[in-house]
């Protein structure tokens, strides 16, 4: 099954001679292919580069407009997957863009930091970058009707959206590649930043943030149980971020003594990524954390939707000193949303501080009934 990406249309839209369209996303999430169906589309030549290859390294390693006009003759369409690993990529791109008229560009890479590092000084002015995630029930919702969606909700929280779950028949098939992508690359690419050898204590605190999904998190207390310190633990928490394993929602306040804001929630773009992290892919009915796979996947679905509509819409999470919470706020402007999530049909009564506090603020229980309204 060929499932088209949400963000093609866009990313086909926004392509403009003497620009770089910068694609960023997780290993093994579909760039590559993304790649091949935007050159499928597209009526003129393209020239498709894998900065994976040692020849795309070779045919770019002189630095001037002759060789890179020779390269490309009479193709004014250049596609490079795994730019990041191109040395000197964002200086050899903007000599392109400035020496080569009507030259459009697309790269792709699936380490922000590394990339991010590359081209965001040379290119300034001269890029777009946009995201590509896990396949999201906005772009299931293409292929499938509703009582089909119902019957996948289970799989998608134990096994999530990557692209390749959908050749795979048996869900020991899905579980071994899911720890191939988690142990084979996203790992294998933190490990590749800064010389970190320290593979023990990176896999146990993806671990612990695994089995912590959805929590508030204290970088202090993290240290100490992985005996590291503080600060190492938020540069690995970064390096996590730039590699898109991860992500981090705040606090949400108006600066009011009794609610909490300098800890942080820490959720996986994937919930396939966080359980073979923790080895379960248990059936829902014998499973003790179905609300933390409720959030989970709630809030990185409703992340996706969020980009691919390129909605500007700050995220949240609100909590009280005297407990009272919500899982999910988003701001816009100056409208406030706030949604508690809930495994089953039933509905939250909004907490009395935050009425109190917010009382123009829209309250919204998601549950099994809506959450389609939520997230596509």
């Amino acid at each position: 099954m060929n499932i088209k990406r949400y963000i093609e249309p866009a990313l086909i839209s926004k392509l403009k001679p003497n620009k770089v369209m910068v694609i960023l996303g997780a290993r093994r999430v579909g760039k590559t292919e993304l790649l091949k169906n935007i050159k499928s589309q597209v009526q003129e030549n393209v020239l498709f580069l894998n900065g994976d290859d040692i020849e795309t390294h070779n045919i770019l390693e002189v630095q001037s407009s002759a060789n890179y006009m020779r390269i490309l003759g009479e193709t004014r369409f250049l596609m490079i997957d795994e730019a990041q690993e191109i040395n000197n990529i964002g200086k050899k791109l903007k000599l392109m863009v400035d020496t080569i008229p009507e030259l459009k560009i697309i790269i792709t890479g699936s380490s922000a930091f590394e990339l991010n590092n590359q081209i965001g000084e040379p290119l300034v002015g001269r890029m777009s970058v946009m995201h590509l995630f896990p396949l999201a029930q906005l772009e299931f919702s293409q292929t499938e009707n509703y009582p089909e969606t119902v019957s996948n909700l289970e799989e998608r929280l134990l096994y999530g959206g990557y692209p390749e779950l959908l050749q795979l028949k048996s869900n020991t098939e899905k579980a071994e590649y899911l720890k191939n992508v988690v142990y084979s690359y996203l790992l294998k690419d933190i490990l590749a930043f800064e010389g970190i050898k320290k593979r023990d204590k990176i896999t146990a605190l993806l671990q612990k943030l695994a089995f912590r999904s959805g929590s508030e998190i204290s970088l202090e207390n993290l240290g100490k149980e992985l005996q590291i310190s503080k600060n190492t633990v938020e540069k690995y928490l970064d390096l996590f971020t730039k590699v898109f394993i991860c992500y981090s929602i705040s606090g949400f306040s108006r600066n009011r003594d009794n609610e909490i804001t300098k800890m942080k929630k820490w959720y996986f773009m994937d919930n396939g990524i966080r359980n073979a992290l923790i080895n379960n892919f248990n059936p829902l009915t014998i499973r003790e954390d179905i609300g933390i796979l409720w959030e989970n996947y709630l809030n990185s679905e409703r992340k996706k939707k969020l980009h691919y509509q390129q909605a500007q819409d700050e995220e949240f999470f609100w909590r009280t000193h005297s407990k009272q919470e919500i899982d999910r706020i988003e701001v816009s402007g100056k409208e406030i949303r706030a949604y508690e999530y809930k495994w089953g049909n039933e509905q939250a009564k909004i907490p009395s501080e935050f009425e109190n506090a917010y009382p123009k603020a829209v309250y919204t229980t998601i549950n099994k009934n809506n959450y389609l309204d939520f997230i596509v």
